[in-house]
């Protein structure tokens, strides 16, 4: 087993970070919401604090911090803003494989703008019609000379429309499964379409949208790793970047616990303050339980990265971190609305917002069901 225990300059950076958040990214959470507006102002914040370079190493301009570190920040950010969360668990996400895939030059070219923040990236992998299968996806990379032509549609794609980089993952072979897959990375200008953002329910200051590409040219030098190894890339990136959504769940639900112990301990019926039901206390105390035994277990899967997976257990408790803590959020933040009563229905209290944002953790990155079956084959294994 991987243990760890918070140092002191986690728990001093944890400290700072949580007054930043309160007194900067909190104020603006409910009307990128509202509006569907992405956080630029809180984004430039987190620049401020040099977050971005959190999760580069320091040979290309980042911090080269360890995923324990970044899943406390993931998780204080998300904890008054999801959508401010996003926009750093996503260029993380797109640059995890050039980090780990990607040629020298590659990392040299893309990853130090990342870590300064005058760049994001995206990962684009769902299809329409290729979700959980992704090796049913119809995008095409055919090789031309020294480039590729890449044709195809993307979907649900995180940062749509505003990142510099797309990781896009297409079929080199059309007739092949698994393995006629390769990766590339794409410039926004090249011939990136975006032509449809999403509507949802929560996550609203995050755009989610459709990306087109028709017969967009790459040079062979942007095909991160070998042809063919596109679907280890794809797997591999996931197993490491999945613990940091469950840090984002952990996150929203700890906010949503938060501004209900505040709530109860001000909300008076029947002539004293309901904390002083039993009942109410004991929906806090499973709150609370099931808050820290998610953080538990999102670190464990942290720490299980930044020890290079010992045990080759990262893929199961990886995805056990990420479906556990997704589970939680949503039935935490269920129970927040259910101890404001009307208010918590109400968009005035915040609440709500962390309920909506916390649905979405049970679906993407791979949806809880696709985790327990991953979960499922390790043990049976």
């Amino acid at each position: 087993m991987v243990a760890f225990e918070l140092s002191d300059d986690q728990a001093e950076f944890r400290s700072a970070l949580r007054r930043m958040c309160d007194e900067k990214l909190a104020p603006r959470a409910a009307e990128y919401d509202e509006h569907e507006k992405f956080p630029w102002e809180s984004f430039h914040d987190c620049v401020a604090m040099e977050l971005p370079a959190l999760g580069v190493p320091t040979e290309y301009g980042g911090a080269g911090a360890d995923a324990v570190t970044q899943a406390v920040m993931v998780e204080e950010i998300a904890r008054v803003c999801a959508s401010t969360s996003v926009t750093l668990v996503i260029s993380k996400l797109g640059m995890i494989p050039v980090m780990n895939f990607g040629s020298e030059e590659m990392k040299r070219r893309y990853l130090p703008p990342v870590a300064a923040g005058e760049a994001q990236a995206s990962y684009c992998l769902s299809e329409p019609d290729a979700g959980s299968d992704v090796a049913g996806m119809k995008t095409r990379a055919v090789r031309d000379g020294d480039d590729y032509v890449l044709t195809g549609t993307k979907y649900w794609i995180t940062n749509a429309g505003i990142s510099d980089t797309y990781t896009v993952f297409a079929k080199t072979d059309p007739d092949g499964g698994h393995r006629a897959m390769s990766c590339f990375l794409v410039e926004a200008g090249w011939g990136v379409q975006v032509p449809k953002l999403e509507h949802k329910m929560g996550l609203r200051g995050s755009p989610t949208g459709e990306v087109v590409l028709d017969e967009v040219r790459v040079p062979a030098a942007n095909r991160i790793g070998e042809e063919g190894q596109g679907f280890y890339i794809a797997m591999h990136t996931l197993d490491r970047s999945r613990p940091a959504i469950g840090a984002q769940a952990v996150g929203i639900a700890q906010g949503a616990l938060d501004y209900a112990l505040g709530y109860v301990q001000h909300r008076e019926q029947f002539g004293k303050p309901i904390a002083e039901f039993q009942g109410l206390q004991f929906m806090l105390a499973d709150m609370a339980m099931r808050v820290e035994a998610a953080r538990g277990l999102v670190y464990r899967a942290c720490a299980m990265v930044d020890a290079g997976d010992p045990s080759g257990d990262l893929a199961k408790i990886g995805a056990m971190a990420k479906c556990f803590a997704a589970d939680v959020a949503m039935q935490v933040t269920t129970d927040a609305v259910q101890l404001l009563g009307g208010y918590g229905y109400s968009k005035d209290f915040p609440v709500e917002r962390f309920m909506r944002d916390a649905k979405i953790t049970q679906i993407y990155e791979g949806t809880n069901q696709i985790q327990r079956v991953v979960i499922a084959k390790r043990l049976l294994s």
